[in-house]
């Protein structure tokens, strides 16, 4: 029988030295966890001795400190009927600034000065393409969610022209062909998918939804496509598969659950996650390579960040400090700069059997060098525009690796992301060699309306690409070719071998003006 405690006792316990919390009426000692934090001691030192339930369940499952501290931890549980002053979150009051205008201080103030509501969501029915829950979105999320989830690097070029650059490459229908019947169905890692279409690692999606990743799973249960968990996921990795497990929408084939990673400067950190993660049964590692340091995101550095956001996985924590608040940059922290290619084989040694898929190629020779690698597939990626500016959009990778190495695509899987808000945008990628295609943001946009809203949005995306393979007489994915587009109007920008980056700039080479 736990002890019973009451509030004047576990207040007292406020010290870092002496350190006690109460979360969901039980109390828990953390004076040996909290210098081991990789959060950082600040958060938790703000709750020591107070009810600290609504600050760990706005990011944390509720099993999550229980298989975190030892059961020597588990003081007791607070006197029933009593309460436990909690501990201040400026956050609120941050975000009530930013959306309410100062309140009239007279009762006869003119009606016009009050507050305006804050505006709803439109009907999800309304929303009839993947501009729709952007618009919404943009609307109706919080300050931080918004800056977090649409923000890119710097002047957000890259970010615009992921987008921009599909627009550049035309289609070129081919008529009169039987298209009454047509399937987009596919495999990705040799599980079948009901599309080409896969829910890439996204962090922090509770920013979004109570239920964040949890309800990303259950969304893509229900389409029938794959999803990526993300080592700075808002639930444990167990939480999210049981979610998906649970879920009632069954389909005729099992649906993979993949892993992504950030290597930890402490090795050990990801040792422990990735075996972790192949002992519950994801399927495959995808590991980022295309940040080893995080892009400056000017949007999400203006919005100060909620201090009580924090990845389960990672340990990672929100910390608002001198350059702003981006979530991307200080919850980054602990991500290893001195990854190389020659930890890959490190990789494997840590997950036997694992298929590894490196996220984050940019150029064909490091699509090359991936093969050479020996790993299982890449995802063509530049972070959606979130790392470097003015790094290539991705469709035009795709079209340098087509040029340059075409044999790539017979050898690897070959995935993309970024800029696809369109089944044309599918259709086009999947014509220069992509198996499928990750789209992020999107997702997140959806799940503003939950899981329902992520299924709608997959919906609206698979509808447009069954579409476009019938107006252009494909039935199925395996038909699809360059053939179909003209890319003459950007040919001229795709880099050849001939064309040697790594040859040293010498200024006799160039005219002098």
């Amino acid at each position: 029988m736990p002890q019973t405690l009451a509030p004047e006792e576990v207040s007292r316990h406020n010290r870092l030295q002496d350190l006690w919390l109460v979360i969901d009426g039980a109390v828990y000692d953390f004076t040996d966890f909290v210098r081991e934090h990789p959060g950082g001691i600040a958060v938790i030192l703000k709750c020591a001795g107070r009810d600290a339930t609504a600050v760990y369940s706005e990011v944390h499952g509720p099993n999550l400190v229980k298989s975190t501290l030892p059961a020597s931890h588990h003081k007791g549980v607070l006197a029933p009927g009593t309460k436990m002053e909690e501990p201040p979150r400026k956050h609120q009051q941050r975000q009530q600034q930013h959306h309410q205008a100062p309140q009239p201080s007279h009762a006869s103030a003119n009606l016009d000065a009050l507050p305006a509501p804050a505006p709803s969501r439109p009907p999800l029915e309304t929303l009839i393409s993947a501009h729709d829950f952007e618009d919404a979105a943009s609307k109706t999320l919080s300050p931080k969610a918004w800056a977090f989830v649409s923000s890119a690097a710097t002047d957000l070029h890259t970010k615009a022209a992921n987008a921009s650059a599909y627009s550049l490459i035309t289609l070129r229908p081919r008529v009169l062909a039987d298209v009454s019947s047509v399937t987009t169905a596919t495999t990705i890692l040799s599980h079948p998918a009901r599309s080409p279409i896969f829910c890439p690692p996204t962090a922090m999606a509770r920013l979004v939804h109570p239920e964040g990743e949890k309800e990303l799973a259950r969304a893509c249960r229900s389409a029938g496509i794959p999803q990526c968990v993300s080592v700075s996921a808002s639930f444990p990795l167990a939480d999210i598969l049981a979610a998906q497990a649970a879920h009632p929408v069954r389909q005729p084939y099992d649906l993979p659950v993949f892993f992504q990673l950030y290597v930890d400067k402490n090795r050990a950190n990801s040792e422990r996650l990735l075996r972790s993660a192949q002992a519950q049964g994801a399927k495959a590692l995808f590991l980022t390579i295309d940040a080893p340091i995080p892009g400056k995101r000017e949007a999400d550095e203006r919005v100060a960040s909620d201090e009580s956001l924090g990845s389960p996985i990672s340990g990672a924590r929100a910390v608002n400090d001198s350059k702003g608040g981006a979530l991307g940059r200080i919850m980054g922290g602990y991500i290893d700069a001195s990854v190389s290619w020659s930890d890959i084989p490190w990789l494997r040694r840590t997950v036997p059997g694992l298929p590894i898929v490196l996220k984050g190629i940019q150029t064909w020779m490091d699509a090359e060098r991936a093969l050479d690698a020996g790993v299982d597939a890449i995802v063509v990626s530049n972070h959606g525009g979130r790392s470097l500016d003015t790094a290539p959009a991705t469709v035009m990778v795709l079209l340098e690796l087509q040029k340059n190495c075409p044999h790539v695509f017979d050898r690897l899987e070959v995935y993309v992301d970024g800029g696809i808000s369109r089944g044309t945008d599918i259709f086009k990628a999947l014509c220069l060699g992509a198996k499928a295609v990750a789209v992020g943001r999107g997702l997140l946009y959806g799940l503003n309306y939950g899981a329902e809203g992520v299924e709608r949005y997959i919906e609206i995306l698979r509808d447009e690409l069954e579409t476009t393979m019938k107006m252009c007489g494909v039935t199925s994915l395996d038909q699809v070719h360059p053939g179909f587009l003209n890319t003459l109007a950007v040919d001229h920008l795709v880099p050849g071998r001939q064309e040697n980056p790594n040859t040293p700039w010498r200024r006799d080479r160039h005219s002098r003006l």
